[in-house]
């Protein structure tokens, strides 16, 4: 509760910023070591660096090509290598991760030994890279999970886990305003960049994706190379059955502002398999895995079509899978068609 004074100036003296709001967390766990607060506001750090860097790209030139490609082969913007050494730098430095997994290198990062801690961190530096020169929303994807032995070295069984083991997940959404969305396996919260105070506040507490929903997200370009099951199921979303009503189309093209969209506003977001990406496009690790995780959490679905997102036991870094997510009741009715055209 506000004071008077404060009132009266229209100044909120109380507000949760995310840091409190973790501390908050840690408290319910006595064997807590502070060590993932840490992390989450060495994150924050970094998010409101890209976010600033974002805001002046086109004053520092930092639009257009970097001239190189990534592992994906696709060409690098300036803003996704300066996004990639903010990520790094500020996680390394943090001294509570062991390894970095990030959709630029080629490689995990391994943490030198001096600066190591328990956790792994995947990330996408920039979502939606694609759109930076025409001011579409962009973002950062993240998921953190736990080193499997603290006292080993690090190898595979770390950053190769299932995402049924990431112990926190989210994303920062760089558009009209600044926001993180983040988990820890208990909710989904949302915190809105306060440029004044240079906090993030929480604005959006217990985000709930909504059961049922009113728009479908895909790129339908790809329509010719889709399977029966998902072409049905998109054709009945825009011709619907005799009295039921046909659901909007939207698609942004940034997954993190489709996903946004999808927990606030319900419906789903489909990047199938085609037949010349029969793995899928989007990335497991980095992108995949967590924005199920969020999804979930918030009371949603994540598939692949064949089995929950969570549950693919990863073989690479950069591995590809197809993903459906949203509302419970939207992906159930997808997986029916599925299930009667394509299995």
């Amino acid at each position: 509760m506000a004071s008077k004074q404060s009132q009266s100036f229209g100044i909120e003296t109380d507000a949760i910023t995310l840091q409190r709001f973790v501390l908050h967390e840690q408290r319910k766990f006595p064997s807590a070591t502070g060590d993932m607060t840490n992390l989450l506001v060495s994150l924050c750090t970094a998010f409101k660096a890209i976010s600033s860097s974002v805001r002046k790209a086109g004053l520092a030139q930092l639009y257009g090509i970097a001239g190189q490609t990534n592992i994906q082969g696709e060409e690098v913007k300036k803003l996704d290598v300066l996004s990639n050494e903010l990520m790094i730098n500020m996680l390394q430095s943090s001294f509570t991760t062991c390894a970095l997994v990030s959709e630029e290198n080629d490689e995990i990062i391994e943490v030198e030994a001096g600066r190591q801690g328990k956790y792994v961190v995947t990330f996408d530096p920039l979502d939606g890279s694609s759109n930076i020169d025409c001011l579409v929303s962009i973002g950062t994807i993240f998921g953190i999970y736990k080193k499997v032995n603290p006292d080993g070295v690090v190898d595979q069984k770390d950053y190769l886990q299932p995402g049924r083991k990431l112990v926190a997940a989210g994303y920062c959404l760089y558009g009209s305003a600044c926001m993180v969305v983040l988990s820890t396996g208990h909710g989904v919260n949302g915190f809105q960049l306060d440029p004044s105070i240079g906090e993030f506040i929480l604005t959006n507490p217990n985000m709930e994706c909504p059961k049922k929903g009113k728009i479908y997200s895909l790129n339908e370009g790809y329509a010719k190379k889709w399977s029966k099951g998902v072409s049905e199921y998109v054709r009945t979303r825009k011709f619907p059955e005799e009295g039921k009503s046909a659901m909007g189309q939207r698609y942004v093209g940034s997954m993190v502002a489709d996903v946004h969209r999808t927990i606030l506003n319900g419906g789903i977001f489909l990047y199938p398999a085609t037949t010349d990406a029969p793995n899928g496009k989007l990335r497991l690790l980095y992108e995949c895995n967590p924005m199920a995780f969020i999804i979930e959490q918030a009371g949603g679905a994540a598939t692949t079509g064949k089995g929950s997102v969570l549950d693919i036991e990863p073989h690479d870094i950069h591995q590809r899978s197809p993903i459906f997510l949203g509302s419970k009741d939207d992906v159930a009715e997808l997986l029916e068609y599925i299930q009667k055209y394509d299995n």
